[in-house]
């Protein structure tokens, strides 16, 4: 590790070195209102800059225009980054408000090849099953993956929102390098058996959404007030109301323990979520998303952040306090099938 650059872990078993810290790049497009192009183009800049190399996307993500975008910056630093993308969530052009789950191989055999086309490039580096479809076998669908490796048109797997179970069992078709599920201060539910199976298999966890959707950042406190309406947080069910206000309140260790350190909010919120790998004993590279440089250096700031035990427990108790759920259907969450 250089001084201006974040530490490095393998993804995976034999994967790449990354940086310990990804980019999630979904609200560069769409879900969090409106986006300066040239910002974001600026940030991705910086981002790779500061040592973050796993750049995170999906086929979903603007139906396809997260893809396009990245693009250009993919081709100018092929051999640098780590792309990752999904498949999985499926939307329609004429209803806003569809989300369908397919895992079908002819559709996975069509969704890698429309991603390697709005990307331009030949590879994918890490190519996740962005949420499961319980009708399908999961031998089926990473059957299907595994494929798509031997075929060289993805380099490593991944799964998003699966249990420890399902993990395993998607293991023993082909190994996993990464799972992706949301982990932050506000939501610990994969640790209930997704966590534990991703150390006994040696798969790095990237947990999205590490800053509680800009909540513990206190970016916002009532959704629905502070929100444009394009901003689809307004229609999370723990920020808004009763439910948001009772939530802020959670907030005053964090507050407390930033205040101590001279940081802030977002960077302690970032380095629990960064300390989760020594607490667990497994490779852990969070992905919060920003389009904004100055955002971006202040959270891999965070991964150079240590918090002490009685700051550790001081937060502990957080997440089983929160009001709400992470998403108004949580029927495609890896919570659902515990």
């Amino acid at each position: 590790m250089t001084d201006n650059k974040i530490a490095t872990v393998e993804l995976g078993n034999g994967g790449p070195q990354i940086g310990v810290q990804g980019l999630g790049c979904m609200g560069m497009s769409e879900f969090y209102g409106d986006t300066d192009e040239s910002a974001a183009r600026e940030t991705l800049e910086t981002a790779l800059a500061a040592g973050v190399t796993l750049f995170d996307t999906a086929d979903v993500y603007g139906l396809g225009a997260n893809e396009e975008f990245l693009a250009p910056f993919v081709g100018a630093h092929r051999d640098e980054i780590t792309l990752a993308t999904k498949f999985a969530i499926e939307r329609k052009d004429d209803d806003p408000h569809y989300r369908g789950v397919r895992n079908d191989p002819a559709y996975i055999r069509q969704a890698v090849e429309d991603s390697l086309r709005r990307l331009n490039t030949d590879v994918i580096d890490l190519y996740y099953m962005h949420r499961r479809d319980p009708a399908v076998p999961l031998a089926e669908s990473v059957g299907a993956m595994a494929e798509l490796v031997r075929q060289g048109k993805v380099k490593q797997l991944g799964l998003s929102e699966v249990t420890g179970t399902e993990l395993r069992e998607a293991y023993a078709v082909h190994p996993i390098a990464a799972l992706q599920s949301e982990w932050s201060l506000f939501s610990r539910d994969v640790e209930r058996s997704a966590v534990p199976a991703a150390v006994e298999l040696g798969v790095t966890v990237v947990p999205y959404s590490p800053l509680g959707r800009g909540f513990l950042t206190g970016a916002f406190t009532d959704a629905a007030k502070d929100l444009s309406k394009g901003d689809f947080r307004r229609f999370q069910p723990r920020f808004t109301g009763d439910n948001a206000k009772a939530n802020a309140a959670l907030l005053e260790p964090v507050h407390k323990i930033a205040a101590a350190h001279g940081v802030s909010a977002a960077q302690v919120a970032l380095a629990w979520v960064q300390q989760r790998a020594q607490v667990h004993g497994l490779t852990v590279v969070p992905i919060p998303g920003t389009r904004r440089s100055s955002r971006l250096l202040e959270n891999v700031a965070a991964t150079r952040l240590t918090l002490t035990d009685q700051e550790l427990a001081l937060l502990e108790p957080i997440a089983g306090r929160v009001a709400g759920d992470r998403y108004p259907d949580m029927s495609s969450t890896s919570a659902a099938r515990e």
